[in-house]
């Protein structure tokens, strides 16, 4: 992605979200404004924080109306008095606050850093963050925070941004278990959805999407190897981009694959995702000056006319998804784009396949991490310190996973090298021979199922095939909101050409403002029976 391409895409995004502010009825914002109402507010903010976006948030403090410390307050306040209903975030850094008076000194001095200065963002807790422990949800990592930051979070740094806090994730980035419960780790315990408490909310990157999801914070870093940010996007009702493979450094950041692994940007609207991708890939964000220049409400991403996007169903994932998408379909349609059914070529290989290498592959990435870190110094050692640490086998004991990467082959074996080889040509070649053959913009797909019930003794119900052309091929995906099986979320997965990123969220842009399905979660504690859920 080019800084020009960058520098275009921020500009139009930046008009349309300052015209026309992010998708969503205002009616949503009617009602009692307690903490968990539709409006999410907080005491003095006069915000809503469910649908504000952050050239908004920018603009009031130019004004002078809002400060980043009001903010980050708001959002802490949030933390304290919602989180306890989800269990999304696993700690607060306690220097937000003061991060925010810094961030208030600069603009006072005329020396703001850009679209991220005194945002809060809260950071999934297998990325390392100077001073706060850092643990992928294992007490095997508990013991003493990194040294360093990660790249990305020096990025959000150096761009002024206010770390706020660790989100809970899927212990090990769901690389542990046959059968694990997505949500769940030894360190945080169980996530829940914010929408029906009772119901998964994806994983990995489960707390990220549910405190998105919860206004605890106004964008959040989640990670994916196959579906991590784009499932929990899509569960949880917001916004999730897996960026193409390298665009955002991994250093820092607990690994799974090296041929797969990405940290990516969540948010509850597109433009925030996109202002968070620059930030954290290196590129070039445009001044603020400069962007809110830009004149006319038609600048707005791209639009739909003429777009041309191939749909692939998936009708595995039940007949509820699947009258969605023709709705979605229909909706698009109606905006001007050509929609054409899709079924993406070899995928039956591609899932024979990929499990087997990324075993390889984690055993040689998670050895070379586990020798920097205090802890169990190789996979044979974590396996140990499991068996023998009950906090780890309190939701489920199982790590067939670990078990399995130990005993599988190195990646020096030729019959790996072949495997991965294939594997990279074939998902490629899937989205690379759709889009040219039927001359398509992108490809769309369900995001995920309605979210299934938690539950440690069963585990997860999520062989959600949409997501892995793109994770095994180093190209980007988007999930935006889609609409809703009863109450509960369902995204709309984007795909693209490698380091079509930029493009792709323009698409993603104009397909949110088109179908505008985000609403803010209502806590519910449980609800009936959602077909094969």
């Amino acid at each position: 992605m080019t800084k020009k391409r960058v520098a275009a895409l921020l500009a139009a995004l930046l008009a349309g979200s300052v015209l026309t502010g992010a998708p969503g009825s205002p009616a949503q914002a009617a009602g009692v404004e307690d903490a968990t109402s539709a409006a999410a507010s907080a005491p003095g903010l006069g915000i809503d924080l469910d649908t504000v976006t952050i050239p908004q948030l920018q603009a009031r403090m130019a004004h002078g109306s809002l400060t980043s410390a009001a903010l980050t307050g708001a959002y802490l306040w949030r933390i304290r008095t919602v989180d306890p209903r989800i269990n999304a975030v696993l700690r607060v850094d306690p220097t937000a606050r003061r991060q925010a008076a810094a961030s208030d000194a600069r603009r006072r001095r005329g020396a703001g850093r850009g679209p991220l200065d005194g945002i809060p963002v809260l950071i999934k807790d297998n990325v390392h963050t100077r001073g706060l422990l850092s643990t992928a949800g294992s007490s095997a990592l508990a013991g003493s925070p990194p040294d360093t930051d990660a790249v990305l979070v020096t990025r959000l740094r150096d761009a002024g941004a206010v770390i706020l806090g660790k989100t809970n994730l899927s212990e090990w980035a769901n690389f542990r278990a046959a059968k694990p419960t997505s949500g769940w780790s030894a360190v945080g315990g169980q996530t829940r959805n914010p929408y029906v408490l009772d119901r998964n909310p994806c994983g990995s990157s489960a707390g990220s999407g549910a405190a998105l999801a919860a206004s605890l914070a106004q964008v959040a870093i989640g990670t994916e190897t196959d579906g991590s940010i784009v499932c929990p996007a899509g569960a949880n009702g917001v916004v999730g981009h897996k960026p193409s493979l390298g665009l955002v450094s991994a250093a820092g950041v607990v690994p799974i694959s090296a041929e797969q692994d990405t940290a990516g940007p969540m948010a509850r609207n597109v433009t925030d995702a996109a202002l968070t991708l620059a930030v954290i890939g290196g590129g070039n964000v445009p001044r603020l000056a400069d962007s809110f220049s830009v004149e006319a409400a038609s600048t707005r991403p791209g639009g739909l006319h003429g777009k041309r996007v191939g749909l692939w169903r998936l009708p595995t994932l039940g007949p509820d998804v699947d009258a969605l998408m023709t709705r979605t379909a229909d909706r698009l349609r109606s905006a001007g784009a050509e929609v054409v059914e899709v079924t993406l070529p070899y995928q039956d290989r591609l899932a024979e396949l990929e499990f087997p290498a990324l075993l390889s592959e984690f055993h040689r990435d998670i050895d070379a991490y586990l020798a920097t870190r205090q802890g169990p110094g190789n996979l044979a050692e974590l396996i140990e310190f499991n068996r023998t640490h009950p906090a780890e086998q309190s939701c489920f004991a199982g790590q067939e996973l670990f078990e399995q990467a130990l005993a599988a082959p190195p990646t020096t074996d030729p019959k790996y090298r072949a495997m991965r080889a294939e594997l990279t040509d074939l998902s490629r070649r899937s989205i690379d021979e759709t889009l040219a053959g039927l001359r398509l913009d992108a490809i769309a797909s369900p995001t995920n199922p309605p979210a299934w019930t938690t539950d440690c003794a069963r585990g997860d119900n999520d062989v959600i095939p949409s997501s892995t052309p793109a994770a095994v091929a180093g190209y980007p995906s988007l999930s935006v909101p889609a609409g809703f099986v009863g109450e509960l979320p369902v995204g709309l997965l984007l795909m693209a050409g490698d380091r079509r990123d930029a493009e792709l969220l323009s698409l993603g842009a104009a397909v949110e403002h088109r179908l505008a399905a985000r609403r803010a979660p209502r806590y519910l504690p449980t609800v009936g029976p959602v077909a094969g859920r």
